[in-house]
């Protein structure tokens, strides 16, 4: 039987284009600094038999005014919860950056606690869990943190140059950054599912060792992808992304 919708469920799933005869369900998690639109067009090319849902965080858009989550883990907490409705059919994560710690450790807490195993994990634009870097973009001024955006390209020029708006969207995007850039793996099992790593092969946020490292947390399937471009290479490539997930979701990943 489904689980009922929490409450809040509507504040956390964003189901843009609903499949209801859908056989996967694809849970994208936005970069820090991200919001649930961002996979807007994701969710619109992907093929009737995937139905994508993305997730908000509390603090931007029409969540503005929520309390906000600084640390990977109470967002996987939450996350989780919310997602339990819509494991009644195969389910996969990507994760973009922040994106992608927060769907290792959603994809622990779902084997772990609630014995459901991944369709697919894609992690995308970020170190393994167990590959340190010590980072402290969240303890810049705010001139610091909109110039390292700016250097990333992953924010639009115009936003960043609006002072009425970057007010308000500053304090959720340094919640973020403390967020990817605290978050300290626990050692523990690997999980089952197959993991398909994607990185820019000019990423000043993850070297392509970083991404192989992913291959040491699971016992599935590992491939690694690497697109020519930097931090936002998905971007560029999101056509060929999107035919990558396809067909990961049609058939078992090589071994």
């Amino acid at each position: 039987m489904k689980t009922p919708l929490p409450e809040d469920n509507g504040l956390w799933v964003r189901r843009f284009h609903p499949r209801p005869d859908a056989r996967v369900r694809l849970v994208c998690l936005p970069h820090a600094g991200g919001s649930a639109s961002f996979y807007f067009p994701v969710s619109r090319s992907m093929p009737d038999d995937i139905e994508v849902l993305c997730v908000q965080y509390p603090g931007r858009q029409d969540r503005r005014d929520e309390p906000l989550l600084d640390s990977v883990p109470a967002l996987a907490d939450r996350v989780c919860e919310a997602l339990l409705p819509w494991t009644d059919r195969p389910l996969a994560l990507f994760g973009h950056s922040m994106g992608a710690s927060l769907a290792y450790e959603i994809a622990r807490r779902l084997e772990r606690e609630r014995g459901i195993t991944l369709a697919a994990l894609f992690a995308s634009g970020r170190r393994a869990p167990s590959v340190h870097r010590e980072e402290t973009v969240h303890l810049r001024d705010d001139d610091g943190l909109v110039a390292e955006m700016r250097g990333l390209s992953g924010t639009d020029p115009q936003l960043l140059g609006d002072e009425e708006v970057l007010r308000m969207i500053l304090p959720a995007i340094r919640a973020d950054y403390r967020a990817a850039e605290t978050y300290a793996w626990v050692p523990g099992p690997p999980l089952s599912c197959p993991v398909t790593c994607l990185v820019g092969d000019d990423d000043p946020k993850v070297t392509v060792p970083e991404a192989a490292a992913w291959s040491e947390h699971t016992e599935g399937p590992f491939t690694l992808e690497v697109f020519p471009g930097g931090h936002f290479f998905l971007a560029r490539h999101q056509p060929e992304i999107i035919r990558l997930m396809t067909s990961r979701l049609e058939a078992p990943a090589p071994r």
